[in-house]
């Protein structure tokens, strides 16, 4: 692993925390509370320090494929975030999701299958162990059989995924309708969600877990555990895979922002300290997009007054991950200047070139950059000389700094090299046109799409797809671009 993006285990789980926090519209510290609880309620049922710290990891993770689905869920649902955290709150017998999918089924299972896929392959690529990856590829089984993504009952579902399911409703039903009715509604769960044993001990002890968690300071929390087994550490591109997952359309764009503006602080002539902040800033600079719905991001035309708030807020949302990254305090607040820009007309604090460091100047520059030179919704890729053109025109308008656009431009695009983790090692190499298709899919082409885009039959397509599942070991595209991605197999300078 490269030194350069390192950071200490806990703090890549709690950031991954924060996105799926953000993304399922919940309180940005949800997934810390719910662990927590998960750890008390594994002491009470069964006093084993490994399913203690099995339980809390299942919970701080338990959202972390949320970002993978969005793209799926928002067709499905409309507004991911919203449904979501409606789904969350539904006071039903069983689990929101399973209630709200009963007319539709498929969506119920294809969902959870991306999603908890994702989550297996999280903790993979984070080091954590096989019961933990285990688990978190079974995160909506039920203890009656009816979950998914392969229907297991009883003790064939991990004890985590209960207590960090059981944990999760308890935090939510209390925070939203008190301990009583939260209790009530546990008790409906029952031997349906997960054991009777379980909700019995949360019944029994909630109130006094939740005085005894309102009066600590999450810090408390975070320190607690910080001698949980978490000394190793984990590459910060993990995170930033899964920040992209969220838009197909995003893929490796993370990845390409930080090398764009690694190499314009070389030629800048900036120090090497300062060339990696600016690398592991642009990795994590967009932590904040979780917080806005896809159907948002989505939207082919311009946005409304609204929509165009939500966006604004997302170098805020990115801010606010700086009290869970402490190792990263520095490139956290880094990251949360990128859209601002030098005459003041960013956001989320309208700050202008004087009140920026020239490091946050050359990480708008370059996030402008990757953007502008990949397909959006709403616009097609931009040529090299047209982002060229563009660019330099913004700088003459005084909206992006001149020396940070100079900065980005003897750099060739096309011989980008974009550092690649390889955190996976035993992966078959691809053919050509596997790639070729893994590109296309990864971007949320369909196989019709794919099929138009490089003159083969559907047919064709459909087989170059499952070559790449059983190479990469995987069953959805979510997961093929995230395996992909990490070993470094599709190039993001690619991309168009």
């Amino acid at each position: 692993m490269s030194t350069l993006s390192a950071v200490p285990l806990l703090d890549a789980i709690q950031a991954i925390a924060f996105v799926g926090d953000l993304a399922m519209g919940q309180p940005t510290d949800h997934s810390l509370r719910t662990a927590w609880l998960a750890r008390r309620l594994a002491s009470a049922t069964k006093d084993d320090a490994e399913l203690c710290t099995e339980a809390f990891i299942v919970a701080m993770l338990r959202w972390s494929g949320c970002t993978a689905n969005a793209h799926e869920f928002a067709q499905t649902f409309g507004d991911d975030i919203a449904q979501r955290k409606s789904l969350l709150a539904m006071q039903s017998s069983e689990s929101g999701f399973r209630y709200a999918s009963r007319e539709k089924e498929t969506a119920f299972f294809s969902l959870s299958q991306i999603h908890c896929e994702i989550a297996g392959d999280v903790a993979g690529l984070l080091g954590l162990s096989a019961d933990v990856q285990f688990a978190l590829r079974h995160l909506f089984e039920s203890f009656d059989g009816s979950g998914a993504p392969d229907g297991l009952a009883g003790d064939a579902v991990p004890p985590s995924v209960y207590l960090a399911t059981l944990a999760s409703d308890l935090e939510i039903f209390t925070r939203l309708y008190g301990v009583e009715r939260a209790r009530e509604l546990l008790r409906q769960r029952a031997q349906r969600q997960y054991p009777l044993h379980m909700v019995e001990q949360a019944i029994a002890h909630a109130r006094a877990w939740f005085e005894e968690l309102e009066a600590m300071k999450m810090a408390e929390c975070i320190d607690s555990v910080s001698r949980m087994g978490f000394e190793h550490t984990a590459p910060l591109e993990i995170l930033a895979d899964v920040i992209d997952l969220k838009m197909p359309w995003m893929t490796g764009h993370s990845r390409l922002v930080a090398t764009h503006a690694r190499n314009a602080a070389r030629q800048l002539g900036l120090d090497k300290r300062t060339q990696d902040r600016l690398y592991r800033a642009g990795l994590i600079h967009g932590i904040g997009r979780a917080a806005v719905p896809n159907m948002i991001w989505d939207t082919p035309s311009t946005l409304t007054e609204s929509a165009w708030e939500r966006v604004r807020l997302v170098p805020y949302w990115t801010s606010r991950a700086g009290r869970l990254l402490r190792s990263l305090e520095s490139e956290v607040s880094l990251a949360s200047l990128a859209y601002e820009r030098c005459d003041g007309s960013g956001y989320y604090r309208g700050l202008t070139a004087d009140e920026t460091p020239l490091e946050a100047r050359v990480l708008a520059a370059a996030i402008t950059k990757t953007a502008l030179s990949r397909h959006r919704p709403w616009r097609a890729a931009m040529s090299d000389h047209d982002v060229r053109e563009f660019m330099f025109e913004e700088a003459r308008k005084g909206r992006l700094d001149n020396t940070a656009v100079r900065a980005l431009f003897p750099f060739d695009v096309r011989r980008c090299a974009v550092q690649a983790n390889t955190v996976v090692t035993n992966a078959c190499p691809l053919t050509d046109r596997e790639r070729d298709v893994l590109r296309c899919i990864s971007m949320g082409a369909s196989n019709k799409a794919v099929a138009q885009q490089l003159a083969i039959s559907p047919s064709t397509v459909r087989t170059h797809v499952e070559s790449v599942f059983r190479k990469l070991g995987c069953t959805t595209r979510a997961a093929a671009t995230l395996k992909a991605v990490q070993l470094g197999l599709l190039d993001a300078t690619e991309f168009s």
